[in-house]
């Protein structure tokens, strides 16, 4: 059978399954099993303690752990869960609310990969004496001439390499990915081949640990100060009306704005968050041709070819070259928001990326 762990043949080996409960992880760990290897499924219990047992399309809590451990019970696997609510309030809730209080656009996603999934549960893994730690996301692992390469989902619509930009090489080494060249309807199937009770399951959403993705609602609980008021002003500075809290907004929004009788639509060109100000403008103001980036990983030497960049989870990538930390654009990008991250790509591997801190306007936008 094709070896989709890449560990040179079943035998003698161990594979440790990050097991959210969701049906894409429960087929990764199906796989594993039936490869021969010894398997063993990882749960992390990242936050609300039994609230959210009823709730469809979570992760890492209530019924979706008592849905891992069925599966691996179905499997005949051994299943541990671990509790990181500490952790995971630490490291990505409490960021996102202050993420938004500063005015930025933040990704938990990104940091809950690179905080307490890839980074502690590789450490279990390896504490467990796994010869990799497998988990259900959409990118693909390949060799390559200086070590494994990441790269994008064989489907597009699929494809989670961007919230997987800060995986480090010695990380991708031992993380195996094993859907990446498969499509969802596939994995369904699969599931269903293997009589798995998660087969029908909805997917989780993106951010996990928002109640019905009322994300505002979430930071104001935990920020109230995210609730106080501010104006909304024209690049002159003029008041155009009044918002309801900073958190609502972020850079290159339209809707929401509530200002009327206005000659062209207006965008969020800035946030100025000492004065809890948002500042809008025409389209044409949101044009940028440089990003500073922060954190940058790269995944493996940059190629000596072209690149591109995608500076929101659904945009489309576009050339730009990396310049120390100077991400600069072929040509002005729009609705680039700081707290968003930058992945670079050649081709379709993923090269890595970075935080974007602030934007430089191109002279189209300073024109506006």
């Amino acid at each position: 059978m094709e070896d989709l762990f890449q560990l040179g043949g079943p035998k003698g080996k161990r594979i440790v399954v990050a097991m959210s409960g969701g049906v894409d992880s429960s087929v990764v760990a199906a796989l594993a099993a039936r490869s021969g290897a010894e398997t063993i499924g990882v749960t992390l219990q990242l936050y609300d303690h039994g609230s959210a047992v009823k709730r469809t399309g979570a992760c890492c809590a209530g019924q979706d752990i008592r849905d891992a451990r069925a599966v691996a019970d179905a499997l005949g696997i051994a299943h541990y869960v671990f509790d990181h609510e500490s952790r995971f309030r630490e490291s990505v809730i409490d960021g996102f609310a202050n993420e938004y209080l500063a005015g930025r656009t933040p990704i938990p996603c990104v940091r809950c990969n690179m905080g307490v999934k890839f980074t502690d549960l590789l450490r279990f893994a390896k504490d467990l004496g796994a010869d990799c730690l497998a988990t259900g996301h959409y990118v693909r692992r390949i060799p390559g001439a200086d070590g494994p390469e990441l790269h994008r989902a064989a489907d597009p619509a699929r494809d989670q390499s961007y919230f997987l930009f800060a995986t480090t090489s010695a990380q991708l080494d031992y993380l195996r990915f094993p859907l990446g060249g498969m499509e969802k309807r596939d994995v369904r199937a699969v599931a269903t081949e293997f009589g798995l009770s998660v087969a029908a399951k909805p997917d989780s959403q993106d951010i996990c640990f928002v109640p019905d993705g009322d994300y505002a609602s979430l930071v104001r609980k935990l920020r109230p100060e995210a609730a106080e008021s501010g104006e909304i002003v024209d690049l002159s500075g003029r008041v155009l009306g009044v918002h309801r809290g900073l958190v609502g907004f972020t850079i290159g929004q339209r809707r929401g704005l509530e200002i009327g009788g206005l000659a062209e639509p207006l965008y969020v060109v800035r946030i100025e968050p000492e004065a809890r100000r948002v500042v809008v403008g025409p389209r044409r103001a949101l044009a940028i041709d440089t990003a500073r980036l922060s954190e940058i990983n790269l995944i493996g030497p940059l190629p000596s070819g072209p690149l591109t960049a995608k500076v929101r989870s659904l945009a489309k990538p576009v050339p730009a070259f990396l310049e120390d930390v100077w991400l600069r654009f072929d040509a002005p990008e729009y609705g680039v928001a700081p707290g968003q991250a930058a992945v670079l790509y050649a081709g379709e591997r993923v090269l890595g990326g970075g935080w974007i801190e602030e934007t430089v306007a191109s002279a189209f936008a300073v024109a506006a």
